[in-house]
């Protein structure tokens, strides 16, 4: 049989990433005692104003079919939170509705980039980053995110990597798996680039809500907003991933032109989930808040715990749900080896740095959603894997 080209492209980007995940799943279900630090997922459940929302809308009868940009209510409610922020009128027509992020975004790379273009993208990147852009059968490029710029994406770098084929840069601020916040000198000059070489500009901000270091989020369509693109969602701020919603932001005209692949697709989120999205986009902070004060409360755990020990190096993190540590030094191989013998003997399970991009290759990352006292323990375990193996295996053992 035949098979269309995009799963030739995708064949290789799956659950493989994923291993090490998997493999602390078959060990929970062997009965050993697993603690997985390698998803970030808010450590509460959705509020339940969300859950009562769409319940009671659910009730009233909005179960029906779903407007094809979003439900009115949803829509106002965007457009009150994006024209706050950004300081001029927003109007229905500046967005689309999805069910989650990783849908807009795929729609959004779709509308961008064609056969044969080229993608500039941070290495590290989310996981999902490299299917997004093949999917459209273009070339992710990947644009390195170094330890020592605080994995931010600099212009200069950007520059080099530019081509004719050059058609999107990607941006991801806040960023996964780093935690990084760009600076404002540093969008403007992503935006200068694209502005002398008419790109586009994606930027992923589903982390916006959770920034914890003193840097101010600057998101680039506060500076632009005739080329870039801006998709969320409040699978983190709201602890609602399961619900699946989520939107972009974009220009009347982009929007205008997305709207007919956007409805092929799936034709908007369902109403009583835009009632409930609406309601969370009125209120940002019902999670967020307290999700930002344990985060950065567990990274100084983290950093107190494991910071120098074996020669483990942990970085700071200024937002975001996890923790990057440098284990180059630590005689464990590197960051994929590191973490399947990890798991083995001690049973945690954390992500290899290199699920995310060859930068991080002497690296794993490790979710801070999850009790302290859970985190500590996987701490310990961590360590004294780090520095020999018996002991890793006597800690794990009690």
């Amino acid at each position: 049989m035949h098979y269309a080209p995009v799963t030739e492209r995708l064949a290789s980007l799956g659950s493989a990433k994923w291993a090490v995940h998997y493999r602390a799943r078959e060990l929970e279900r062997q009965g050993r005692e697993v603690i997985l630090l390698t998803i970030g997922e808010p450590d509460v459940n959705a509020p339940d104003m969300l859950i009562d929302t769409a319940h009671g809308a659910m009730r009233a009868g909005r179960t029906g079919y779903s407007d094809g940009r979003g439900e009115h209510a949803l829509l106002d409610a965007l457009a009150e939170r994006y024209g706050a922020r950004l300081g001029r009128r927003m109007e229905h027509a500046n967005f689309i509705a999805f069910p989650g992020t990783q849908t807009a975004l795929f729609a959004v790379m779709m509308a961008m980039a064609e056969e044969g273009a080229e993608v500039l993208v941070g290495d590290p990147m989310y996981a999902t980053y490299e299917g997004v852009i093949r999917a459209c059968g273009a070339t992710p490029v990947s644009v390195p995110l170094r330890p020592e710029q605080g994995f931010r994406m600099q212009p200069a770098d950007l520059a080099r990597a530019i081509t004719p084929r050059t058609r999107v840069i990607f941006v991801n601020t806040p960023h996964n798996p780093t935690g990084a916040v760009l600076r404002r000198a540093e969008v403007e000059g992503i935006l200068d680039l694209a502005r002398a070489h008419d790109l586009w500009v994606l930027s992923d901000e589903v982390y916006e809500d959770l920034v914890f270091g003193a840097e101010p989020f600057v998101s680039p369509l506060a500076l632009d907003d005739a080329r870039v693109v801006v998709t969320n969602s409040l699978s983190k701020s709201h602890a609602a991933a399961g619900f699946r919603t989520g939107w972009c932001v974009g220009s009347v005209e982009f929007c205008a032109r997305l709207l007919p692949l956007a409805e092929t697709m799936l034709f908007g989120n369902q109403p009583f989930i835009a009632d409930m999205t609406a309601a969370a986009v009125r209120a940002p902070d019902l999670v967020a808040a307290g999700l930002r004060a344990r985060l950065k409360r567990r990274l100084a755990l983290v950093t107190a715990r494991l910071e120098g020990v074996a020669g483990l190096r942990v970085h700071q993190a200024e937002a975001g749900m996890f923790a990057l540590i440098d284990i180059a030094i630590a005689g464990r191989g590197n960051g994929d080896a590191f973490a399947h013998a990890l798991v083995e003997e001690t049973g945690v399970a954390v992500m290899p740095g290199s699920a995310f991009g060859e930068v991080l290759t002497d690296w794993i990352r490790v979710s801070l959603a999850v009790d302290d006292a859970i985190l500590a323990k996987a701490c310990d375990l961590i360590a004294a894997f780090a520095e020999g193996g018996d002991a890793a295996q006597g800690v794990a053992a009690r």
